[in-house]
């Protein structure tokens, strides 16, 4: 494969227009950060090995959240989020578009159609608005006004329905994550979590507000309740990518403090607890679905405190479970699952600051006595992208490309945020 002449040596590495194929690149001295101070383009970790590449322009521009889509079905173009609102990247031709003026909050691409969801504020400050726009034409829609103090952050596998909650009344926690105040960031092109994040998510667990979980049918705005009046804090709706009727959701706060992982279908049956802890101080979080759309991902970990730790899995067609176990040295504030499976990444954190690769080794059994018992296995780990430089209150977010060849995660390595990709294999020789 060449590359594109008309690319400018800065954008050396180029990714396929069809499911970003393997890239090229320059040796390892080209793109040195410009006087300007702006990072650079292009180079190799000297720690790892593996070629990183700055994939946005603006300071502060970031990518999704890690169990967010951001890639449209064909792979080739990615939603991103910036200072000015959303744009989109082409990542054959790393051409940047701004499509969407904020302020507007990115929702997922979706599985079927190159359609980013979104929401608008209004005048009014308890009510917003749904929209999509496509990432291939720039076309707008608004598609619904949404419930007073409503938000929608997840949209099913045939972009038929959102999901989300809304705090009922005018109940509040002091603008502890209840949508009355601003939380605060780090800076304007550096969004980090505020620094009291801990204090304001224990004040709004404690506040014990009643809130609604909802679908929003995206063709005529028809809102179905799915549970009413719960004082728990109900967060991180993720529909799976594969069976539109299959919603997973949180009982949101400090892990220990509730549980956690829950599933219910779009009828408001089934409604049943994922994980139940069997040891004091023991927590899981940070759930995702795996690509498959039947197997929930999530962090474990016997205590808090990371002293025994796995990526765990439940399949919700077979209800196999597996635990993957992992040091403290790799452990990370988000793990994510590559499209196949079979591959998973970390974002680090304080104790251990780097982009990991982390490949499955699972123990062969031998015949063991019981029934339902979970499979077993470990992690082995490879170190992508030193982040030492990097301050953790903006999280790094890991994604697989779909392609797998690459990872992408936003970072503030070089001050203000940008969005990056790691390439999987080592870079070769120059």
């Amino acid at each position: 494969m060449k590359l594109n002449p008309s690319l400018h040596l800065g954008r050396a590495a180029a990714f396929s227009a069809a499911l970003l194929l393997p890239a090229l690149f320059l040796s390892a001295a080209e793109t040195p950060a410009p006087a300007t101070g702006a990072p650079p383009k292009s180079w190799i970790d000297p720690d790892t090995g593996h070629r990183i590449v700055r994939l946005t322009s603006e300071p502060g521009s970031d990518s999704f959240y890690f169990n967010y889509n951001c890639f449209t079905p064909d792979g080739k173009k990615m939603a991103f989020t910036t200072t000015e609102g959303i744009s989109v990247l082409d990542l054959a031709t790393f051409e940047e578009k701004p499509l969407v003026k904020g302020p507007a909050k990115t929702i997922i691409v979706g599985h079927k159609t190159p359609n980013l969801y979104y929401s608008k504020p209004t005048d009014d400050p308890f009510f917003s608005t749904l929209w999509c726009v496509n990432l291939d034409t720039g076309e707008n829609r608004k598609l619904a006004d949404l419930p007073r103090r409503a938000s929608v952050v997840t949209i099913n596998a045939d972009e038929t329905l959102g999901a989300g909650t809304y705090i009922e009344g005018d109940a509040n926690a002091g603008g502890a994550y209840d949508g009355t105040v601003p939380t605060g960031r780090m800076s304007a092109t550096n969004l980090g979590e505020p620094a009291n994040k801990g204090e304001l998510m224990a004040r709004r667990l404690a506040a014990k507000l009643p809130v609604t979980m909802f679908t929003i049918d995206l063709r005529t705005g028809a809102v179905k309740n799915l549970l009413e009046h719960s004082t728990d804090w109900l967060n991180h709706l993720q529909f799976s990518p594969a069976d539109p009727a299959l919603l997973m959701y949180c009982h949101e706060g400090a892990w220990q403090q509730v549980d956690r992982i829950w599933n219910i279908r779009t009828d408001g049956t089934q409604n049943q607890l994922i994980h139940k802890r069997t040891l004091e101080m023991e927590i899981a979080g940070h759930e995702w679905w795996g690509a498959d759309g039947e197997t929930i991902f999530y962090q474990l970990h016997f205590p808090r405190g990371g002293h025994v730790s796995f990526i765990a899995s439940y399949n919700v067609a077979t209800t196999e479970r597996r635990w993957l176990q992992y040091n403290p040295d790799q452990s990370s504030i988000h793990d994510n699952s590559s499209p196949d499976g079979k591959m998973f990444c970390g974002d680090g954190d304080n104790r251990s600051p780097w982009i990991f690769l982390f490949r499955p080794t699972m123990i062969q059994d031998r015949g063991t006595v019981g029934e339902h018992l979970i499979k077993g296995g470990y992690l082995q780990s490879e170190k992508l992208v030193n982040m030492a430089k990097h301050n953790y209150r903006l999280e790094p977010n890991p994604i697989f490309t779909p392609d797998q060849k690459f990872i992408i995660f936003r970072s503030n390595m070089f001050g203000p945020d940008y969005a990056f990709a790691v390439e999987v294999a080592k870079a070769k020789a120059p």
